[in-house]
């Protein structure tokens, strides 16, 4: 009987495809494997298995697997159910959840491989770019497209490619790519031939005459142990060998060529395998512990508890104590933080308790890498903890027994682009109830839904509301820069008041932070003359001066234009810069404080995962004195000698078009100042603002989350907003503004039909445009007690009614739920 099975392939379509079994292949597939399958004309995927089964569907012909990549899943079954759960949820693809959760290095795709052919005569001129290309494979004669691009450095290939496969001068298939290698070194061992120990004998007789040859066979005993524990295949790396017997490769060939030694490659992998040394738990303080009994006590009766701990309160302590705890219960532990330059420090904390049993994963780290970690998280010999960002929730675990969310507000938690957009802090907590674990949610600002559930009874509290070691929290000083900049009392954008304190903390020999939630050098430049400003050509943004590159950048798009000397619009050559970032304030800062060794931490400083680790480290250690940066400076970093902490424009944070801004402003503020005065003393806080009179100003300086929440509560009860109502956002993305303005009127009157005045919009988001791609945006505010499955069904059901309009073919749906 014809064995089948149904797979996902890594693409955003909803379903799920049936192939056929060929005879060879039946006994070798698992559910969870991976397999190559051909889709479309000539493409291959790497697809999951996901069922296997003998019917045959009924509305296409199948066509057979052509290759089983692994001999045990790869995938667990609580991951798949995991997988259905968060394309479900946030409305997206299986296929989107997969592209999203596997490392690429496990994903083997198609890839055009273009041949050259030898016996092509050009019989007509060739244009440059086909010459161009022809030259490049007659030094190589198979390349894949991407690698004849960057080659020659040509852009937009494929005319040629046609051109050139018209006459016949070269030849087009499509080859699987295989992105992931193990890593493998050179082994020695004796030759089958000399393993008894008479032979060997005789051999260091008949080599008395060739000295460095006897020495190789000598140093080889002694490193591998033969002689002592009578291996018969003992064996030791080439490397090490050559190194300690200090003799060169031709030495090792000519023994190879005597069948006294032959070589092998053997699989060593990337990840660190020797146990670091450890050190036993620190005792914890009073407050610490009672948090940490707390904790237990509470997960007894709820799953999931809210730990509000003040900045610098020990949260991390307590953290590393539950961890303990779970892994001598024999369970895992998935540590999740934010950003990835947090990774650096707790890494570090992490590793001298933990040792080898700690894996880390994140983006920074080479794909071979998280393939590994992967693959190790399927076998005995697993990680006990996980530390890593929001992708990590996507890896295997056997024995998941806790999830720890550090920093749990942070909007970092949160997918945008491209789907799934989910938010890691609601997919772990979905994780750990697939596997009975517990979820500890920890931050010193809490997001206003984590509080409403903790203070309703949904989650347990705990609360840590002193600093560790009695430390005071920072003393919180408002300068009013809108009366200054009238009196031009400002140096830049620094307050007479900020550059004191600076120049006191750097006297003492302490550190300074400044924070501007901006990167670059200035938002936008501007003509002075006519006002012109430069704007992106793909999206309808001004473009951001960016100093150090000489150049203006979309930051939505990557789009680049070169600075110009001179107004394109009327020819003025006064071109000034409006606002400013993190670069702006750096260049400042570095001619007014020219003895000062000055870093910045933002995107454009940070794409490199030793850059992290880098910037982070020379602060630590007191090679850097002043650290400019954007919120990444803001998350959960530990430093002793921090002293003044200033904040340049809080107003950018406050005047934003979200219902959030105010929530965000007042966590990033409170988090930012945290960094201040953590171990010696008192630390000091100087925000700049031109509102000092807001409420939200006198919250942060006195640290009263409680009245934020307060305020913030009665606003959104009023207007329909979380944690009241849930929110799910509808874009709708075409080419023509024309034919989206009709689709996205033509979907909200569906939408309004199923579900009245829960909708609102089409509106044009504030960035209108990005990518070329015109953009309308429909919001559903949904009731807690509705239900949320029977609108997504409804949302699915009028998405298909619009895209089979024929208008509307080349649209571009997709959901945004629980935006953030």
């Amino acid at each position: 009987m014809k064995k089948y099975i149904d797979v996902i392939v890594p693409l955003p379509i909803a379903n799920i495809f049936t192939y056929s079994l060929p005879e060879s292949l039946v006994n070798q597939v698992e559910v969870g494997c991976r397999v190559v399958v051909p889709f479309g004309v000539k493409k291959y995927y790497t697809a999951i298995v996901v069922k296997i089964h003998y019917s045959a569907p009924e509305e296409y012909e199948t066509k057979d697997i052509s290759e089983v990549l692994d001999k045990t899943p790869v995938m667990l079954d609580r991951q798949l159910e995991f997988w259905k759960w968060v394309a479900e949820y946030y409305l997206c693809t299986l296929g989107d959840v997969y592209k999203a959760a596997l490392p690429s290095g496990m994903k083997l795709e198609s890839e055009t491989v273009v041949e050259y052919n030898p016996d092509f005569v050009a019989e007509e001129p060739l244009t440059p770019k086909e010459q161009r290309i022809l030259d490049i494979l007659s030094v190589d004669t198979e390349q894949c497209i991407t690698q004849i691009e960057r080659a020659g450095n040509i852009k937009n290939i494929l005319p040629a490619i046609k051109s050139l496969m018209e006459k016949d001068a070269i030849r087009v298939k499509e080859e699987l790519k295989r992105n992931y290698r193990p890593k493998t070194e050179i082994r020695v061992r004796l030759h089958d031939s000399m393993c008894d120990e008479s032979v060997l004998q005789n051999q260091f007789n008949l080599l008395a005459r060739a000295p460095k040859q006897l020495a190789l066979l000598m140093k080889y005993i002694e490193l591998s142990g033969w002689m002592q524990e009578g291996k018969s295949l003992a064996e030791v790396s080439k490397k090490q060998l050559l190194e300690a017997s200090g003799v060169s490769s031709s030495i090792l060939n000519s023994l190879i060529e005597k069948n006294i030694f032959e070589t092998y490659n053997y699989e060593i992998g990337r990840l660190t395998t020797e146990n670091a040394e450890t050190v036993s738990l620190n005792s914890l303080n009073e407050v610490q512990q009672r948090a940490f009994n707390s904790i237990l006590s509470s997960f007894h009766q709820k799953n999931i508890c809210l730990l509000h701990g003040v900045t610098s309160s020990g949260k991390t302590e307590v953290y590393i104590h539950l961890i303990d705890e779970v892994i001598k219960a024999g369970k895992q532990v998935l540590y999740l933080l934010p950003e990835i330059a947090l990774t650096t420090q707790i890494t570090e904390r992490l590793r001298k308790i933990f040792g080898s049993r700690l894996g880390v994963y994140h983006s920074k780290f080479p794909d071979a890498e998280r393939v590994e970690i992967w693959q190790k998280q399927l076998t005995e010999n697993d990680y006990d903890v996980i530390l890593g960002v929001r992708s990590s929730v996507f890896l295997p675990f056997r024995r998941l027994g806790l999830v720890i969310v550090d920093e749990e507000h942070e909007t970092s938690y949160k997918q945008q682009d491209p789907a799934p957009r989910y938010h890691a802090r609601s997919a772990a907590i979905m994780l750990a109830s697939l596997y009975g674990a517990k979820t500890l949610l920890g931050t010193a600002t809490p997001s206003m839904e984590s509080y409403y559930n903790a203070t309703h009874g949904k989650y347990a509290l705990v609360e840590m509301k002193e600093r560790f070691q009695q430390i005071q929290m920072p003393e919180i000083e408002v300068v009013d820069i809108k009366e200054l900049v009238r009196k031009r009392r400002m140096s830049g954008h620094f307050s007479p008041f900020l550059l004191q304190k600076m120049r006191e903390a750097l006297e003492n020999k302490e550190q300074v932070i400044l924070f501007q939630n901006r990167r670059g050098f200035a938002p936008m430049i501007e003509c002075r003359t006519c006002g012109w400003v430069p704007k992106c050509k793909n999206c309808d943004v001004s473009l951001t001066y960016h100093k150090g590159l000489n150049q203006l950048t979309c930051h939505y798009c990557g789009y680049t234009y070169s600075v110009p000397k001179s107004c394109p619009a009327c020819g003025g050559v006064e071109l000034v810069n409006r606002g400013f970032g993190t670069e702006k304030v750096e260049d400042d800062i570095k001619q007014i404080f020219p003895d000062s060794v000055v870093a910045r931490m933002d995107m454009d400083t940070t794409r490199t995962r030793t850059s992290y680790e880098r910037i982070i480290n020379d602060f630590q250690e007191g090679k850097t004195d002043i650290l400019i940066g954007t919120q990444m400076v803001s998350k959960g970093l530990d430093f002793d000698r921090v002293s003044v902490v200033g904040i340049l424009n809080a107003d950018s944070m406050l005047n934003y078009p979200d219902f959030r801004s105010y929530e965000r402003a007042f966590q990033l503020m409170a988090q930012v100042s945290g960094r201040a005065g953590r171990k010696n003393k008192r630390g000091l806080v100087v925000l700049q603002t031109k509102s000092p009179d807001i409420p939200l100003i006198h919250q942060v300086v006195t640290n009263n989350y409680n009245a934020l929440y307060e305020e913030q509560c009665a606003e959104r009860s009023m207007f329909r907003y979380p944690p009241f109502y849930r929110l799910i956002y509808v874009y709708l993305k075409h080419r023509k503004e024309d034919v989206l303005e009709c689709a996205s009127d033509c979907m909200a009157a569906y939408l309004r039909n199923g579900l009245g005045d829960r909708i609102l919009g089409p509106d044009r988001p504030p960035v209108g445009r990005i990518q070329a791609l015109f953009i309308k945006k429909i919001v559903i505010k949904v009731e807690q007690q509705a239900s949320m499955s029977k609108i997504r069904i409804y949302l699915q059901q009028v998405q298909q009614a619009i895209m089979e309009d024929e208008r509307f073919k080349s649209l571009i749906v997709y959901y945004d739920v629980d935006p953030y």
